[in-house]
């Protein structure tokens, strides 16, 4: 069953993506890859996983399309009527001399991403049916409820069909207003990849793989743009830790205690050579800074000889281009490692009005950590229960038992 999960995972965004470019509408694209994953499930298990799996599952899927059609004569004649529009409206050629997409899902990224769709439809939409993410996976990504999420991808579905936003690549004078949403979207599924948002496990390392995979395609495509090379780069150099971030029975290790040496160098390397061509020719963009932050870390011995005044720095940088309350935590949290504990919990006091934060559980953590650094043990505690309420997989919660065991029981050993 691993195996058939495995290959589910590769090739169900292919497999979807393929359907609507074929059949030009998501809801059928949809519905008939659910159903032949469904009999997949039922055959692969006692036939075998066949030699070409995603040839399998085109196959099963596009015959049920085409049964559906036939059997709805309406519904088929309006996928013809865009059928016909489409084809009116002519191929339009990719930014490069390179012709095709290496990859339809990336077409459906870019559909995903379209400017008529509202920015928070959008995200939710490509998470949804590009990386496969359940509809509550995608709401703990972008901390808003399951009910909303839910509305957010029927509302994204109802406007693609009433504009008639077409499944195509972007024209090279599309690209600078739809390459931004693309690159949250790649960037959103490497983040519920490199620290899941539930679940028993703190990684779901073959998700974090295909949002670098996506990257690199990205980075194929559009060489000239800064901001693609800064994003894969900060994947790689976060990705680069994956060993290190979890113990032999699966624990949460944190960047102070990690084994530096499980770190994978030649991915450093790269994303470090990446950060260059980021920040070079023009002002820097959040995902260029991002990945300078982490250049930082990956290339200091320990935390102790770590350069935090000029991460603090950059993410003073990064905050003016974002203004993002989570950005301003993660710089409070760097203001505390350069100038103490108690300078960094002003800073996370100040943002504790901010609905953004509102069960973002970093922020709780954060807040904890430094209450118990500054030897105030009695909030500490109330902090880290707090924390654990909101802590998402096991790993984060058992962490946290053991902190707030160390500040109730003081004689024993912490995490």
């Amino acid at each position: 069953m691993a195996l058939v999960a495995a290959v589910f995972r590769e090739e169900r965004g292919r497999l979807l993506a393929a359907l609507v470019r074929r059949f030009g509408d998501l809801d059928l694209a949809e519905e008939v890859t659910s159903e032949a994953v469904e009999a997949a499930l039922a055959s692969w298990p006692v036939d075998g996983v066949p030699p070409r799996p995603g040839a399998w599952l085109m196959t099963t899927a596009r015959r049920r399309a085409i049964d559906r059609l036939r059997r709805d004569q309406a519904y088929a004649a309006r996928l013809a009527i865009l059928q016909v529009e489409a084809d009116r409206a002519g191929p339009v050629p990719a930014p490069d001399a390179g012709g095709d997409l290496p990859d339809e899902r990336l077409l459906l990224f870019f559909t995903c991403a379209h400017p008529a769709l509202a920015a928070e439809d959008r995200g939710a939409l490509t998470l949804r049916f590009l990386a496969g993410l359940t509809t509550a996976e995608v709401a703990r990504a972008f901390l808003v409820p399951a009910e909303t999420t839910a509305k957010r991808i029927t509302r994204a579905k109802k406007k693609i069909r009433q504009a008639r936003i077409p499944f195509r690549v972007p024209s090279a004078d599309e690209l600078p207003q739809r390459l931004p949403g693309v690159l949250q979207a790649v960037y959103s599924i490497f983040t519920e990849g490199y620290a899941a948002s539930a679940g028993p496990q703190l990684q779901r390392i073959a998700l974090a793989e295909e949002a670098i995979r996506l990257a690199r395609i990205l980075r194929q495509l559009l060489p000239a743009e800064r901001e693609v090379a800064g994003l894969l780069a900060l994947m790689l150099l976060i990705h680069a830790r994956r060993d290190a971030r979890t113990g032999p029975d699966g624990e949460l290790v944190l960047l102070d205690d990690q084994d530096r040496g499980r770190w994978d160098r030649a991915m450093i390397e790269e994303g470090i050579g990446l950060v260059r061509v980021a920040l070079t020719g023009g002002p820097p963009g959040r995902y260029g800074v991002q990945a300078a932050i982490a250049a930082l870390h990956n290339e200091a011995a320990d935390v102790a000889t770590t350069d935090w005044p000029q991460i603090v720095a950059l993410y003073d940088v990064l905050l003016a281009l974002t203004e993002s309350p989570i950005v301003a935590v993660n710089r409070a949290v760097a203001v505390a490692m350069r100038d103490g504990p108690q300078a960094g919990l002003v800073l996370l006091d100040e943002l504790a009005g901010e609905a953004l934060l509102r069960g973002y559980h970093p922020y709780t953590v954060a807040r904890a950590d430094l209450l118990h650094r500054a030897g105030r043990h009695a909030e500490a505690a109330v902090a880290y229960r707090k924390a654990l309420d909101l802590a998402g997989t096991a790993p984060e919660r058992d962490l946290l038992r053991r902190r707030l065991n160390t500040i109730e029981q003081p004689g024993t050993s912490g995490g």
